[in-house]
Order: C-alpha cells, then structure tokens, then sequence
C-alpha cells in the first residue's frame, strides 16, 4: 500500500492528513509552521509533531510514506522552500513536494480545473489559474505591506480603530475585551503591547473580534465588513486579469477568517458578485490540506 501526506503549513496552526490511494486514514495538528512567521526552529517542532501524530494515529510507520506534499507561504522563495523540504526530509521517506498555500487551495477547491480561491486565514491571497492554464496572484506580500483583510490585518485594524474611538472619547466593548485578551490593566499597556519588537500576535485577537462584533459591537463590525471588501477586493483582481469576460466565474474562499465570519464571507461576496454578476463561489470554505493531499497522491515531480 502506498502511503501519503498532504500538510497545511499556516502561521498559526499546521494540519498533516495521512492518506492511502483512496482514503483519508488519519489526521493531526499542531502549531505553525509558517517558518517567516514562527522561525525554523518552531517549523520543525510543529512539523514534527503533527507528521508523527498523523501516523501513529494511522498505523503507519513515517519510513514508509510515499510522497509528501506541504502547502506553505512563501514556497516559491527557494531559501523557504529548501528549509521545510530539508526538515520533512529528516521526519518522513519518500519524495518530499513543497506547493505554495495557494497552490493547494485552488486545487482542493477545482482540482485541474479553472477558477480563483482568496485564503484569509493569518495571512490572505488570492490566486486563480484560467481555461488557457494561465495563473495569477494578488496579495500576500507580508504583514508589514500586504495581506488585507487577513487575521493579522483584523487584529491590527481592530486596535487602531478602538484607539481612534478613544481619541475621541468613546467607550467601546472592544476595548474592554482586547485589554482581557493581552491581559492589560490600561490604555498605556495596551500601546506598550501594540507597539511592542517584535509586535504581538495580532491575529490572535480575531476571537475576541469576532465575539464583540456579535454582541453588536459597531467597530468590530466595521472591521470584519472592511476585510470582507479587502479580500473582495484581491479577488477582483485575479478576476480582472483571468475572467474578464468569462460568463461564469469559479470562486472559493479557504482560511480561518471565512469560516468563522458570516459577515466577512456576505461582505466578501457581495462586493465580487455587485462587479462580476458571473460569479459563482462555493458554499463551503475550501480545506488546502485536501489538496495537498491530493496533489501528494498525483506524483507531480514539481508544484509551483
């Protein structure tokens, strides 16, 4: 029997699915793995942990696994791409296949088939790839000059909207809730913490986000609606470059911001289908893992 893994590498959280030619046996998580957000040392930990898991769960010994396939940021970067080959190298046999997150995305959503997929999960981008096969990208440049609409971008979005409040002497929940969730007794600690190096985790606040804005606080709300236009609006961009005048368009969504925001998601839609009526986007949020595993299990000698 031939064995397979597919990983999803994020910076929050790393997901390693065992497989066989047709079925999914087991699965496991650990921490990121995104080695730019978490460094190398921590990649491997997560890595190590999550493959390890996955198997035992499974039965399978890790020298007897076929092709792995990881799904990471930052993949086309040789530099990036070499480390977490050479760390899976250490953990598991067989031929080691390292695809950008994107990559996996869109081929868990469509398979070889056409369409555009936007991931908001700690980071965000979107990619698509067109009937002629031609691909394209936006965002994902990195926290400090991209990713919009992201985890991070929620998180950060958040605390510089709450300050504004404050400079304008309104009282907020979220203010309230962010100063529990980094544990600070005053505004001033909480701007230690903001402007702290390195920089706090701001994706981390999402929950605490995504609990004000159902209790109906207005700036948390404000934030999630101006991520869902954000991503919409790197959608549109793949779109305009690829499908400008398709008749019917293929979209996905994948990451941790869709799945646990209704507002982000009706925002997100919206936005794309009021500029390309011919939108068509699945109903669920799109697992990458599955397409790791997928493309694990197809044998491509190279993913872009």
């Amino acid at each position: 029997m031939s064995v397979f893994l597919g990983i999803d590498g994020g910076g929050t959280k790393t997901i390693c699915v065992v497989g066989d030619e047709t079925s999914t046996l087991a699965s496991a998580e650990a921490g990121g793995s995104n080695i730019v957000r978490v460094g190398e040392q921590q990649a491997r930990t997560s890595l190590t942990h999550a493959v390890r898991q996955a198997c035992a769960a499974s039965g399978i010994d890790v020298r007897s696994v076929t092709r792995t396939c990881i799904g990471v940021a930052g993949a086309g970067r040789s530099q990036i791409s070499d480390i977490v080959r050479g760390i899976l190298g250490e953990i598991v046999s067989g031929e080691v296949v390292v695809a950008g997150d994107s990559v996996t995305a869109l081929y868990a959503a469509f398979a070889d088939g056409v369409g555009t997929v936007v991931i908001a999960g700690t980071g965000s981008i979107a990619y698509g790839r067109s009937v002629s096969g031609q691909n394209a990208r936006a965002g994902g440049w990195g926290f400090s000059i991209s990713d919009e609409g992201s985890g991070h971008w929620i998180g950060r979005a958040a605390v510089a909207a709450m300050m504004r409040a404050q400079d304008e002497q309104e009282d907020t929940r979220l203010l309230r809730d962010i100063l529990s969730a980094w544990k600070t007794s005053s505004i001033e600690e909480l701007v230690r913490t903001a402007n702290a190096t390195p920089p706090p985790d701001f994706s981390a606040l999402v929950p605490t986000i995504l609990g004000a804005a159902d209790a109906g606080d207005g700036i948390a709300r404000s934030v999630l609606a101006q991520a869902g236009a954000e991503l919409a609006n790197i959608a549109k961009i793949v779109i305009r470059r690829l499908f400008e005048n398709a008749q019917i368009i293929p979209l996905a969504m994948s990451g941790g911001v869709f799945r646990h925001s209704a507002l982000v998601r009706q925002v997100f839609y919206n936005s794309v289908r009021s500029e390309y009526p011919g939108t068509r986007l699945l109903s669920t949020v799109i697992e990458p893992v599955k397409g790791a595993l997928e493309l694990a299990r197809k044998g491509m000698p190279r993913v872009p």
